[in-house]
């Protein structure tokens, strides 16, 4: 069970937008870049603008701005960088190529987010 509150916020927001696969992949002591990653995918481009933007205003109104974000504009692979957490939206079709919640596994460190 994710005992933390931004990755908690993060997947309600995106279920809550109806995002596809939600992973929680646990990094912590596996690289320097974040303690986790939120994977999730959106059915067509258009889900996955409005995914981030759901994102966007819901951690905004929480006091939790991004501090970098990439892929918006081709909105295939959106990477939203919170600090702690980096959030992937990915459009089906490219998660599938990327695999990160594979690429990162241990065996142990992926769960899915259930509501």
């Amino acid at each position: 069970m994710i005992q933390n509150e931004t990755v908690k916020t993060i997947c309600k927001c995106l279920a809550d937008k109806k995002a596809e696969d939600i992973k929680i992949v646990d990094i912590k002591g596996m690289t320097d870049i974040a303690d986790y990653f939120v994977v999730c995918s959106g059915r067509s481009m258009p889900q996955v603008k409005a995914l981030y933007d759901h994102l966007d205003e819901t951690m905004e109104k929480a006091g939790v701005v991004a501090l970098r974000c990439e892929g918006v504009r081709e909105g295939r692979w959106i990477a939203v960088d919170y600090g702690e957490v980096i959030v992937h939206i990915f459009h089906k079709d490219a998660r599938q190529v990327y695999a990160l919640d594979v690429l990162w596994s241990n065996g142990t460190n992926v769960q899915s987010y259930e509501e």
